[in-house]
Parts: structure tokens; sequence; C-alpha cells
């Protein structure tokens, strides 16, 4: 099945979805920057390229990763953590483009959250089979700043739960342009994608690429 161009744009429901208190998916909100965005990100990878990191217990990711910005997450036997040396260059990570920080202030305070500063932004690279389990983004030294997540290529299903690891998780599709903004009462609810299925994005081809912005520090 191909994921068509025009995904962004299709009428799946309004343009402003609430899916808890604190949490809000603003449909398409990132479409009308899709081409810079698409850009900025393979000037990144260029310098810093996709990898698939592992996990303290030893489990190799099946989500490739990279990231920009003054600090980058990074996990290994050591631990999860952020770091501004990108531990397979030496190198500092990529500055953040000016584009990606004016899309993820805007988009947070359309969301409710206003003053939002990210200093990091991790680039996901999902292939058809992958996914990202359950988890609470926690690394961060302050909670307080929401999380901005901007959905580019292949269509995904969004989990979102609550606040236990146990509690029931709502579905969501993310397609091309889509942006999901959590903080406040839900900055800490578990949340994953799951497996993400075959398909052929205009774009992207076979891939989704997902923009996850954070306050780490």
């Amino acid at each position: 099945m191909t994921a068509d161009l025009f995904d962004g744009l299709e009428a799946a429901g309004p343009a402003r979805e609430a899916l808890a208190p604190g949490a809000v998916l603003l449909r398409g909100f990132a479409w009308p920057q899709q081409a810079e965005l698409l850009a900025a990100i393979d000037t990144i990878t260029a310098q810093a390229s996709f990898r698939r990191m592992v996990t303290p217990g030893g489990h190799q990711m099946s989500v490739a990763m990279t990231n920009c910005g003054p600090v980058g997450w990074v996990t290994d036997r050591g631990g999860y953590r952020y770091d501004p040396i990108d531990p397979q260059s030496g190198q500092p990570w990529p500055a953040m483009p000016e584009l990606f920080r004016e899309l993820a202030e805007t988009a947070a305070r359309e969301a409710g959250f206003a003053g939002f500063a990210p200093d990091a932004c991790l680039i996901n690279r999902y292939e058809p089979g992958a996914k990202m389990s359950l988890h609470q983004d926690r690394d961060e030294r302050d909670v307080g700043a929401p999380i901005v997540s901007v959905s580019l290529g292949l269509p995904a299903t969004f989990l979102f739960g609550g606040l236990k690891r146990t509690d029931k998780t709502q579905r969501y599709r993310l397609v091309h342009g889509d942006v999901v903004v959590w903080g406040g009462p839900a900055r800490l609810a578990f949340h994953g994608v799951a497996s993400l299925a075959d398909g052929e994005h205009a774009l992207l081809g076979r891939r989704r690429i997902n923009l996850t912005f954070r306050r780490a520090r």
C-alpha cells in the first residue's frame, strides 16, 4: 500500500485533537515546512549518521537514531544520558537548525506551553518492523518543559498511556506532518510506537522520520 504524498492533509480528524490533559495532537502542523525539514535532516545526518544504539541491558534498538543541538540523547552499556559529544565521531553534535527550533517553539505554544526552548532534538529513523516500546521521557533534568514530536514519512501508530506502564494505552495514527505535544500532567505519560507497517511514502520511501524536541538541561 502506498502512503500518499498528501497524507498530512487527509481529513482524519480535527486539526487539533486532545489526547489527555496536557497532551495535544496537531494534525498537519509541520506540513508547510516539509521540504525544508527534510533538507535539514539530510545535512545533519551527513555529519552525524544514523546508528542503532544499544540499551544498558545489551539490546540493540530497532530504531536508528542521531541528534542535533547542544546535547544529544545516547544509550549504551553505561546507561541513558544526554551528552554534548557524539560518541561515534568524538565531535559535538550538529547545531540545531533555527527552522527546527522555531517549529518546536511554535507547536509548544499552540499546545499551551509558551516559552519552550529546546536544547536537544532526537532524530529517529523507523523502517518497516521497527518500533519503540512503551517508555517515559525522564532523562531530562527538568520535566517541567513539554516534549514536541514531529512525524514525517510513513504513517505510524502512536501509543499513548498514563503515568503507569500498566495503564491503558490509546492508539493514534500519525501521518506526515503531524505534531504531538505533551507536558504538564501528561509529561511523564508512557508512550511508544507500534511496529511500523510497510509502505512507500512519496518523499521518504519505506521510512518514517521522527523529530523529538526536549529541554534536557
